[in-house]
């Protein structure tokens, strides 16, 4: 994989990033989606496609990004395919701090070391080219304002930016709810994107995996299995790849 491309994790990270503080915003979450983001890249790139909820392993060769080709070594010995949910929410914590060390080697942020109240250390980020943060996320906006539907990699980027909660980042206050909202409904033109952002809610709601959620009283096992037939059914109209039309607006 070359870099004149960047990834989604790349590009979720950099929307991410605050211009004015050089932090994230949704540290707490960001983890999560850039661990679907992986899922994502992998998917485009030809390595791993979905079945159902899972994922499976469909080719093994290593796409030369070192941070990528970590995860698809992990998901390998797997030997099965993976529920999502189980892969995003596994202990692969800190990859923020990975990406992050991993953009200041390719020359796309810089570290600035400071400190806090005087005393305690700290490191922010500022990014070495402003045009390629504006670039990504004038990608959203002119989906969100044209309603034209956006190539699969944006619409990704759109639900995992959505599930993480980078709305109220990108776009703030009462003036940016129809931008919010409009985030959300990008996620329906890629039904992989959508799966896995739906992934992502479900680990930070500490929702058990669906083989799970039949167990947890009679009103939730109707719900759980419309939600895996509906899954089941849109699955075999699109490849195996799930769509996404219910992620409701943070």
């Amino acid at each position: 994989m070359g870099k004149s491309r960047r990834t989604v994790p790349e590009e979720l990270l950099l929307l991410a990033l605050d211009p004015t503080t050089g932090t994230t915003a949704q540290p707490q979450t960001l983890d999560l989606g850039l661990a679907g983001a992986q899922l994502v890249e992998l998917s485009l790139a030809g390595r791993i496609v979905p079945e159902g909820d899972r994922i499976a392993v469909v080719l093994a060769r290593p796409t030369g990004d070192p941070t990528l080709d970590h995860a698809l070594e992990l998901l390998r010995r797997r030997g099965s395919p993976v529920r999502a949910a189980h892969w995003i929410g596994g202990p692969r914590l800190g990859l923020r701090q990975t990406y992050l060390a991993h953009l200041e080697r390719c020359g796309m942020v810089t570290a600035v070391p400071g400190q806090v109240c005087g005393v305690l250390p700290t490191t922010r980020y500022q990014a070495s080219d402003d045009c390629t943060n504006a670039a990504i996320k004038q990608r959203l906006d002119t989906a969100i304002r044209t309603g034209v539907p956006p190539d699969p990699r944006t619409a990704a980027l759109a639900a995992l930016a959505h599930s993480v909660g980078l709305g109220k980042h990108l776009y703030p206050g009462n003036e940016g709810r129809s931008s919010r909202s409009r985030l959300r409904d990008l996620i329906r033109y890629d039904p992989l994107g959508g799966m896995v952002a739906h992934a992502v809610m479900d680990v930070q709601n500490g929702l058990p995996t669906q083989q799970n959620r039949s167990s947890q009283g009679a009103g939730a096992a109707p719900a759980a299995a419309a939600r895996s037939g509906a899954r089941t059914a849109a699955g075999r109209g699109t490849g195996g790849r799930v769509p996404a039309s219910r992620v409701g607006v943070r």
